[in-house]
């Protein structure tokens, strides 16, 4: 990844800016002191102990590093309360700017920091003295003392802060200086219970000197503290940074951004120059080699540190920590000199026993810092949290590529190859079109078939390496499934991508030995492009399989697709428009087939059945209409055309005596309509039938789905009253108990068991147990496919109330229907609230 520019930086050298305006407001306030306060040095003695103080409380310091830079809080405020207090303010500024230089010096800081740091030192202590001898004169250690005091080492400390934030935004910009800023309360607090302490110690002091003992422990205590307060920072700092960081990792784990997330985090943390990532290469994943810098927003593909460092640490497993206070071997000290790296920690990134990379962070920022052997268990347990990561991180990688390519061949599959097509044609190019070429594999069943699959897969994978090596550059080579392979490509014309495939062919012709046998494969090709004939990657698709099904007519052929190969389609799409218009017309005609009691051969009612004659077709198969229906949103229509029908004829029956009940077929794309039970309702009101006389049939497959999607609308129509009933039962993958969490009344036994009956032990026993389990249920049983007495028997045997079938009658129209009435049903047979017997069984 290439870095992006470097943040604002300037040199420290620059720091004279705010260096020579320092000293000389200081001069100036010193001349004022010289001449408004009372004369230096005062009492050496006391003088001589202050400054000691002051030098060995610049000896606990916390340190704040922001960018390159470290912020020190020295716990000075407490001797400087007593130096104000007790010596001239000319001698305060002295020995402050004297201590302060020790501690420098001490440090070993730059000479630009060093005389900062004293301008500095010198302009704070010296305005605070004039703050001072502007006050009223101090009269012992009352409480007009304590607030004189406070005000001017406040004064101090706040205008340590100003010119510390100054000189940072000058060196790194406003960001950083607003960084310092906004970490200044905690100091500042630190800086006010300081000057309480030293309230404190110089009242204990004024009442008696004999105090300074418990003062000595006091101090002991204060340093103590301090460094208590300084850990409790730290450990803060990176507990705070080490759960932003985990939730980093995990909410970019899959976003393929994680290496961006961790190494600036890591280095963050670490408070680190430099934070490196390295991968060596894994299977398809190629080496990783990436390094977060301090003034870089990206990340660059390089290291600062030698790859001996990240080598010796994969090699052996162990953690590799090389710096002053770490130690290290002294070859690896003298190489990180020579790139100037004054210290550098390399961790091993583990998955389970494997080392899998390393992680590593060098050159601890300011000038002071360096790694210690404190921050390696630290570092370890990030280098833990990451190799989780960007494991879970490859596996999700692993997954999205599997999910886009071919086991078999490692070629992308038919999903990536349409997600290529779709965002292909969203380009449009002046003179350039989207070639689609379908390479089907001939005699691949018989290879199986001979062979073994496994010479089938040999032949497949020898295709597919076949057609990636010979395929142009800029083609993608795809396998769309089976025996099928896809070549997509930008190319000048149709012609152009006819003469790619002819020549892909020749290439896959070439004879392929395995073991003993040489074999001969031809392919067949279909070839489409856009825009000429598809707009859509699916349309495309679906016209090169058509062309590619043409070719296999005419043996290793290449075939351009052209309309007339999607007749086949242009007459489902014809059909669906006109069944539209029948609809529309009433053209359908509705067919009755009688339902009737086999115990006693009475008519219960009718199934109504929808049928088509076509102009041009002819009879046109329900299966194949109701099909188109569903696909076309024309199904809600056709049921309405039947219900309707059933329900007027059911009314006309009931005005002549006949009180005969209706089944209409539903579909299980009618139960996801929630409208459809008010729809039921209205009809019922208008034709006047009673609800108990409408039974819907449904499926199996439709309602015993494993889902309870269709449950609340099969509840809704129970509720008003119809009658539910479960079609073709047995032909699915339910059972009996699964009816029980359904509000049906009627289960139909499939045609196919009630037909082998009479041949088949086995057909008997499930129409057995079926009619045995219902009744048990409750349910009501309705054998479809009566064709013979035989069966009728066999049903009246075990118990089967209903049946229909060919013995009785086989679908007519209402006027056949109404003939068949008078043949079948004799008047005298009807009596009051009776149903009619039939007189003749045919």
């Amino acid at each position: 990844m290439v870095a992006g520019p470097p943040a604002a930086r300037r040199s420290t050298e620059q720091a004279w800016l705010i260096t020579g305006p320092l000293a000389m407001m200081a001069v100036a306030c010193c001349l004022l002191l010289a001449v408004a306060a009372a004369p230096p040095p005062g009492n050496l003695v006391i003088a001589g102990v202050l400054f000691l103080a002051m030098v060995a409380a610049s000896a606990q310091v916390l340190q704040i590093v922001v960018q390159r830079q470290a912020i020190e809080v020295i716990v000075t405020e407490i001797p400087l309360v007593l130096a104000f207090y007790l010596l001239p303010p000319l001698t305060v500024v002295v020995i402050a700017v004297l201590a302060a230089l020790i501690g420098q010096l001490r440090r070993r800081l730059s000479a630009p920091k060093v005389c900062f740091n004293l301008a500095r030192t010198a302009a704070a202590v010296s305005l605070a003295g004039t703050v001072l001898v502007a006050l009223p004169p101090l009269e012992g250690v009352g409480s007009s003392t304590w607030a004189a005091l406070f005000l001017v080492v406040t004064v101090n400390a706040l205008f340590n802060l100003v010119a510390i934030s100054g000189v940072i935004s000058l060196l790194h910009g406003w960001q950083a200086g607003w960084e310092v800023i906004r970490t200044a309360p905690a100091p500042q607090m630190v800086s006010a219970v300081n000057v309480v302490v030293g309230l404190v110690v110089l009242i204990a002091i004024d009442s008696n000197w004999w105090s300074v003992i418990l003062i000595a422990v006091l101090v002991v205590a204060v340093v103590m503290f301090y460094r208590s307060y300084a850990q409790f920072l730290r450990q803060h700092r990176t507990l705070g940074k080490m759960y932003e960081l985990t939730r980093a990792m995990t909410e970019n784990g899959q976003t393929g951004n994680l290496a961006d997330v961790l190494l600036g985090r890591i280095r963050e943390l670490m408070q680190a120059e430099y934070g490196t990532l390295w991968l060596p290469a894994q299977g398809r994943h190629p080496e990783v080699l990436l390094t977060a810098r301090l003034d870089d927003r990206g990340l660059l593909d390089v290291a600062l540190t030698p790859a001996v460092l990240r080598q010796r640490t994969y090699d052996a497993g162990r953690t590799l920590s090389v710096g002053r206070e770490l130690g290290g071997d002294a070859e690896l000290r003298r190489e990180l000199s020579d790139q100037r790296v004054k210290d550098a920690i390399v961790v091993p990134l583990r998955s389970g026993p494997a080392v899998i990379g390393t992680l590593e962070v060098a050159n601890r920022l300011s000038d002071v810092g360096h790694f210690t052997a404190s921050d390696i268990p630290i570092f370890e347990t990030v280098a833990a949290h990451a190799a989780v990561a960007l494991e879970n991180s490859r596996l999700v990688d692993r997954l999205r590529h599997d999910a886009y390519h071919d086991v078999l061949t490692k070629l992308p599959n038919r999903r990536r190859i349409t997600g290529a097509l779709d965002e292909a044609v969203k380009i449009r190019a002046p003179g350039e079109v989207v070639a689609v070429l379908l390479f089907d594999v001939d005699g691949l069943r018989r290879v199986n078939e001979s062979l073994g699959h496994a010479a089938g897969d040999k032949i497949l994978v020898e295709v597919a390496e076949r057609l990636r090596a010979c395929a142009p550059s800029s083609a993608l080579v795809g396998r769309a499934g089976g025996d099928e392979f896809l070549v997509t490509l930008r190319l000048e014309n149709a012609e152009a991508a006819l003469e790619l495939a002819g020549q892909l062919r020749d290439q896959i012709r070439d004879e392929m030995v395995f073991d003993a046998l040489t074999l001969d494969v031809d392919t067949a090709v279909g070839v489409a492009v856009h825009p000429d004939h598809g707009s859509d990657a699916a349309s495309l698709l679906q016209r090169v399989d058509l062309a590619a099904t043409a070719a296999k007519s005419v043996p290793g052929s290449v075939q351009l697709f052209n309309p007339a190969l999607e007749s086949r389609s242009l007459r489902r799409l014809g059909l669906a428009g006109d069944l539209r218009r029948a609809l529309d017309e009433g053209a359908l005609e509705v067919y009755f087939q009688p339902k009737v009691t086999l115990r006693d051969r009475r008519l219960v009612g009718v199934e109504c059945l929808a049928r088509w004659d076509h102009p041009t077709h002819g009879t046109v198969s329900p299966e194949d209409f109701v099909a188109v229906a569903e696909h076309t949103g024309q199904l809600g229509q056709l049921t309405e055309v039947v219900l309707r029908e059933g329900l007027r004829r059911s009314r006309d029956w009931s005005h002549a005596g006949q009180a005969l009940a209706v089944a209409v077929n539903l579909a299980a794309r009618t139960l996801t309509d929630q409208h459809f039970p008010d729809r039921v309702r209205e009809l019922l009101t208008e034709y006047g039938v009673p609800p108990q006389r409408l039974t819907f049939e449904l499926r199996e497959s439709g309602v015993l789905d494993g889902t309870d999607r269709p449950i609340p609308t099969l509840r809704r129509l129970r509720d008003l009253g119809v009658r539910l009933s479960v079609d073709d039962f047995g032909t699915g993958d339910s059972s009996l108990a699964h009816l029980r969490r359904l509000p049906v009344h009627e289960v139909k036994v499939d045609r196919s068991f009630v037909q082998g009956m009479a041949t088949d032990p086995g057909d008997l026993a499930i129409v057995n147990a079926v009619v045995t389990l219902s009744q048990q249920f409750g349910l009501a049983v309705v054998a479809e496919g009566v064709e013979s007495e035989l069966t009728l028997e066999l049903l009246q045997d075990i118990g089967c109330e209903i049946g229909q079938g060919f013995l009785f009658s086989r679908p007519l129209p209402y006027e056949r229907l109404e003939a068949w009435f008078g043949a079948q049903v004799g008047p005298e047979t009807i009596s009051a609230g009776e149903l009619p017997r039939l007189r003749v069984v045919p």
